[in-house]
């Protein structure tokens, strides 16, 4: 895969496995909920939701602590997170990187359209850009955008943000709707989510599930344990899959071997797209022999929610999804 595809989805898997390099895990937000252990399907997950407290002053689950002179207005956003909570609390960003905010449960792609957009991508957004905003607040993923601190210091706040699994995201809606005052809205998002994912679970799946993403042939599996929306997937159908390391996979022989039930694809694409991931999969004659693939339920999802969003709308549209397909 090329090492492009593979930044993507360690956006996710640093969260885990830079932490275990590091010597600290990930952690866990104190939400409120039962906390599953990763990659397992774990307690019950809690619909109790606690309030939340409007504040000048929040420290994250990741010990990072924002202090704002009063609740910010203007956020840029350089993480599809950021979109994701903004969206929940009712509020848009002043700019982002991202492109979730077109899909139909967010914004739709008129009114995304109409969110600047901050030049240089991903990887490298311009600082400069940035700073024309005069944002109160912007949001960034910590492995990615930490290096744009020193540029950013004494302009705006930094916050830099990275989620390692769904408490993580609840954690963090938390603290932006307390940081604006947006308090009723992020419980009631809350609420929302906890609420689906423990219906989810009721109706647990028997079937065996696997995302798996890329540009082309040479696919990645998505695990529970270096990716937030596969980490809902042991609560709600059978995911034998576990991490092996950043630049570990697992081959196509070894799907086969999985009989696995429902396959979902996530399409990365880098400038124009250039065709569907299961296409160019099909042209291995093995692919035909996956019981997914016989049984024609093999989904190519959005993966700007799939792989990007990882936030609790984002999370919410996975659940809606993989539930109706494991049915």
């Amino acid at each position: 895969m090329p090492r492009t595809a593979l930044r993507v989805r360690r956006w996710a898997a640093i969260a885990v496995l830079g932490g275990l390099l590091a010597g600290c895990g990930t952690g866990e937000a104190d939400t409120g909920g039962s906390a599953a252990a990763p990659g397992g399907a774990g307690a019950r997950t809690s619909t109790d939701v606690r309030p939340i407290e409007a504040a000048t002053r929040i420290t994250d689950a990741k010990g990072v602590t924002v202090s704002l002179p009063k609740p910010p207005e203007k956020i840029v956003c350089l993480v599809a997170l950021c979109d994701d909570i903004l969206v929940e609390l009712g509020m848009t960003p002043t700019a982002t990187n991202s492109q979730v905010l077109a899909h139909p449960k967010f914004l739709g792609e008129k009114r995304a359209a109409e969110i600047p957009v901050v030049p240089g991508g991903f990887l490298s957004p311009e600082v400069e850009a940035i700073l024309s905003h005069r944002p109160d607040l912007v949001i960034g993923l910590e492995d990615t955008h930490g290096k744009l601190a020193p540029a950013l210091k004494g302009a705006t706040t930094f916050w830099p943000v990275q989620p390692g699994s769904w408490q993580d995201s609840v954690g963090y809606l938390r603290d932006l709707a307390a940081l604006t005052g947006r308090t009723e809205q992020g419980e009631k998002a809350e609420k929302t989510f906890r609420t689906r994912l423990a219906q989810a679970e009721k109706r647990k799946s028997e079937k065996t599930a696997l995302i798996v993403y890329g540009s082309d042939e040479n696919f990645g599996v998505a695990t529970p344990e270096s990716d937030v929306a596969a980490g809902l997937f042991p609560k709600i159908s059978h995911y034998p899959w576990k991490s092996r390391g950043v630049d570990g996979s697992y081959s196509l022989e070894e799907v086969l071997a999985r009989d696995v039930d429902v396959l979902f694809v996530e399409t990365l694409s880098f400038g124009a797209p250039d065709g569907k991931l299961s296409d160019k999969l099909a042209e291995n004659p093995l692919w035909s022999r996956i019981p997914a693939v016989k049984n024609g339920k093999v989904i190519e999802v959005d993966s700007e929610v799939w792989a990007k969003g990882r936030g609790t709308r984002s999370l919410g549209v996975v659940l809606d999804e993989a539930t109706a397909a494991l049915r």
